[in-house]
């Protein structure tokens, strides 16, 4: 028990890596953050400047509290940026979410809680650039925190997907390769005020920051790395689909009926040293769906899905987890896979909402490090989505504006 919590706090220590402000964690009685944007899937929000930002959550303990939001402006390294918020908010935060309905018809009692941007109070966001969003209490405590971003479209960014050129890793590593296509916007001393982030399957954990453009051709600059903007390719989601309650669906062995729905997933075998082999997934997101309802948020079952997973190299003094955005991408202990020796498998039992999710093992360090490929394997063909956002701050500006994106997937990958 010690180690496991010695490798939580070592995680917690080792995200600031990249942000100065680390985004706070959901106690157990939330459920279910959905947060969106331009897409159907719940996943980091990349919105453009004017667009609508949708944010709902769950409250498992169905007491109808009362909770307030407000959102602050952050820099590239996400230090909190020097504009007042007047200069990036029209109208004004820290305001109660009023759109709330309780639970219809399920075991488990809840309060669904929506919030969308903008809207009476929060007329809109007026500036591009990182942002959060808290959530509080009646009492003032912070519950929980999101980060997103807003884009304001000034320049071009063309992304390719090539294989690594590293022979090492060829078979394993996906290379990100980019140029930002500048047009008639002049970017004053690019390797100073020009900043990227380069992202895999919208995971703001695990981005590349900061990568200097190499060269300038023209209006372009170009980013041409071998190996600063590769990423281990991983492998395909695996996916369970519990729309169903009642019935097996998807991944699902078999179902028990207690005081809430147990869901028992097939016993997961590890395929890093199996072929690779492709099949459709969302790239580690969730869709929350219910069969024959018609209000999802508030209809929607909670069900126990029970995880097992036959792993049988040695993993000394690491852990197992399983890993997705079905909670931001957090390792904590509700994803934490114990040994069960009677069966010889790791075991976990989470509560999910009905819906369509993708998951992976992953293993974790004890300084935090997370190896996404250990247990599932790395392949150079496997189908992920990427992300490059441009950032820059130009001469007498205060804040580091988000000037371009662009995005590419794996599945046109390039060998040369």
């Amino acid at each position: 028990m010690l180690q496991k919590v010695f490798i939580l706090l070592a995680i917690s220590l080792i995200y600031p890596i990249h942000s100065q402000i680390v985004e706070k964690v959901e106690p157990y009685y939330i459920r279910t953050i959905q947060f969106q944007g331009n897409t159907e899937q719940s996943q980091l929000p990349i919105i453009k400047l004017g667009q609508q930002l949708s944010l709902s959550f769950d409250d498992i303990n169905g007491n109808e509290e009362d909770y307030y939001y407000r959102i602050s402006h952050y820099n590239f390294d996400w230090s909190e940026s020097d504009l007042s918020k007047g200069e990036f908010l029209d109208g004004f935060d820290d305001v109660r979410i009023e759109d709330y309905q309780n639970s219809l018809n399920s075991l488990q009692l809840y309060s669904h809680y929506t919030l969308e941007i903008p809207n009476r109070e929060t007329r809109g966001l007026k500036k591009s650039g990182n942002y959060l969003i808290s959530f509080y209490n009646y009492d003032g405590e912070l519950v929980f925190t999101r980060k997103f971003m807003i884009v304001e479209e000034q320049v071009g960014v063309g992304v390719e997907i090539k294989r690594s050129r590293d022979l090492q890793f060829i078979d394993q590593k996906q290379n990100v390769q980019f140029t930002i296509i500048t047009n008639n916007q002049p970017l004053i001393n690019p390797l100073q005020s020009v900043k990227t982030l380069v992202m895999q399957n919208s995971n703001l954990k695990s981005a590349i920051t900061d990568l200097k453009p190499q060269y300038t051709m023209g209006s372009e600059l170009i980013y041409r790395y071998d190996k600063e903007s590769s990423f281990w390719g991983g492998n395909e989601f695996l996916n369970f689909d519990n729309k169903e309650a009642r019935a097996a669906n998807v991944g699902i062995r078999r179902i028990e009926l207690n005081d809430l729905f147990d869901h028992y997933l097939y016993t997961n075998l590890a395929r890093a040293d199996r072929p690779y082999t492709y099949y459709p997934d969302i790239n580690g997101n969730f869709v929350v769906r219910s069969f024959n309802n018609r209000n999802l948020d508030i209809e929607s079952e909670y069900i126990r899905m029970h995880f097992a997973l036959q792993y049988y190299e040695d993993i000394g003094d690491k852990e197992i987890h399983i890993y997705g955005n079905f909670n931001n991408w957090t390792i904590d202990e509700s994803t934490y896979m114990k040994y069960d020796e009677a069966s010889d498998t790791f075991r976990n039992t989470r509560l999910f909402k009905q819906g369509f999710y993708n998951y992976r093992y992953v293993l974790v360090d004890r300084d935090g490090s997370i190896d996404e490929g250990a247990i599932g394997g790395n392949f150079w063909e496997t189908e992920n989505d990427y992300t490059v956002l441009v950032y820059y701050r130009g001469p007498g500006e205060r804040y580091d504006r988000i000037i371009g994106m662009g995005k590419s997937n794996s599945s046109i990958i390039n060998n040369n």
